[in-house]
């Protein structure tokens, strides 16, 4: 009689398993594709990949999610001087990634007008020889429209070959003044 029981107990929930994993989840299948079906803007808070997300570089600066965590760039402003820097960082956001471009661009709109900024290879101590982890330009130009309201940005670069682009949160980037100061955007 036990026997019958936990049998019977083993096939119900066999079951009740294979109803709920077979449960409707909303998507038609065959009819979308796996692109379709994910949703659209998923921010870092909504997905958990067993990893932390920083919010900011070990430059301080903020990040720029490139080929979904594949790597990050971090992006720092120096207002005292204008000069806008791009360290290429790994998946984690931790280690510096050298890459052979000899530049990467930001594209910015503002007031439905189109600019690209060129930011040139700075090489770290420490990048292999023809590499470069640090990209920088020195035009104030593109920090003074990273600070405007209405301004969207992105970097464009390669790595290992291979194109990328990161969508620049034009407000959210950090500034080198000291933690105490205010700043209004």
């Amino acid at each position: 009689m036990k026997n019958r029981f936990a049998n019977y107990f083993t096939v119900t929930l066999c079951v009740v398993g294979l109803t709920l994993v077979g449960c409707d989840s909303g998507i038609e299948q065959g009819t979308k594709s796996f692109d379709e079906a994910a949703p659209e803007d998923v921010t870092m808070e909504d997905q958990d990949h067993g990893h932390d997300h920083p919010s900011e570089g070990p430059h301080h600066g903020s990040l720029i999610e490139l080929g979904k965590e594949a790597y990050h760039a971090e992006l720092v402003h120096d207002e005292k001087s204008g000069a806008i820097t791009i360290y290429i960082l790994d998946g984690a956001a931790k280690a510096s990634v050298p890459s052979t471009a000899e530049s990467v661009q930001v594209n910015v709109k503002h007031d439905g007008k189109g600019q690209q900024f060129t930011l040139a290879a700075a090489p770290e101590q420490g990048d292999p020889e023809g590499k470069s982890s640090k990209f920088t330009t020195q035009d104030k130009t593109l920090g003074e429209l990273l600070d405007e309201k209405d301004t969207t940005a992105r970097l464009v670069l390669e790595i290992d070959g291979k194109s990328f682009t990161g969508e620049i949160d034009a407000h959210d980037h950090d500034h080198d003044h000291g933690h105490d100061e205010k700043h209004a955007h």
